[in-house]
């Protein structure tokens, strides 16, 4: 479980975080939010909207200024350690998260600071690069990568963690479609295993049919809180991409369609 309560985040004004009350622009203004465990969500808005700020408190990558998070009981500013094993980010742009040489490298890097065995490790590794499509890569040099396939390496090692809660912000950005289709299989499995997955986006048209519930941001408020099909009316006045047609679809099934853009 993921429970946000009152979280609001400034940034500027008074030197950033922490900054008194009234200084600065405000990026969250005062959501509260519980992420059941095993939920598929997808946090929703435009650009400036909140949602990656939002969600970077779910592990303490960003300090609310006010308000606090807890994942799975315990507080994340009493245990950072905890929550960042608890819940797996995939950053929008993968070159904040690449840390290795190699492929193989950066995705065992997760793995091996939980203490995982190298049993453990070339599993979690080898299941990792298969779900983003990247079997047998462990030796390619991230430095010749493409910036998709960066994107897909920074997916595999926040899988590689195996988290309870898996945050992906944009995450299909730069994919092509074998990759994207890949990818998508491995989040509703996940789902299926009882992990919790937001997904981060201005675009549903990949997801919505994969949905638990879908939540709006608007200049740093829930602006929408609702089911995907009830949700899917009112999202479109919050500057994002739906589809034309709703329907529930399995991951691996065609997006065919125009597409009610903004």
């Amino acid at each position: 479980m993921i429970d946000a309560t009152g979280v609001t985040c400034r940034f500027g004004g008074g030197g950033g975080s922490g900054a008194a009350d009234g200084d600065g622009v405000v990026a969250v203004d005062d959501v509260t939010l519980s992420i059941g465990d095993g939920e598929f969500l997808i946090v929703a808005g435009a650009n400036g909207s909140g949602k990656t700020t939002l969600v970077r408190t779910f592990n303490g990558l960003v300090e609310p200024d006010a308000g606090t998070v807890a994942v799975n009981g315990t507080p994340v500013s009493g245990d950072l350690v905890a929550a960042r094993s608890a819940v797996g980010m995939v950053f929008q742009d993968p070159r904040d998260q690449l840390v290795a040489a190699t492929v193989g490298a950066d995705v065992a890097f997760g793995p091996e600071n939980l203490g995982c065995s190298h049993a453990e490790i070339d599993r979690r590794v080898a299941d990792a690069l298969a779900a983003v499509n990247m079997e047998g890569r462990s030796e390619d040099r991230i430095a010749s990568l493409s910036g998709g396939e960066r994107e897909r390496v920074a997916i595999a090692g926040a899988l590689a963690m195996e988290p309870d809660h898996l945050v992906l912000d944009e995450p299909f950005t730069g994919l092509d479609e074998p990759a994207r289709r890949s990818v998508l299989d491995r989040l509703r499995e996940l789902h299926r295993e009882g992990t919790s997955v937001i997904v981060v986006t201005h675009d549903l048209r990949d997801v919505l049919g994969l949905a638990d519930r879908v939540v709006g941001l608007s200049a740093g408020r829930v602006a929408v809180d609702d089911a995907p099909r009830e949700a899917v009316e009112k999202l479109p006045g919050l500057d994002v991409r739906v589809p034309a047609e709703f329907e529930d679809r399995p991951a691996d099934a065609a997006v065919t369609g125009d597409t009610a853009d903004p």
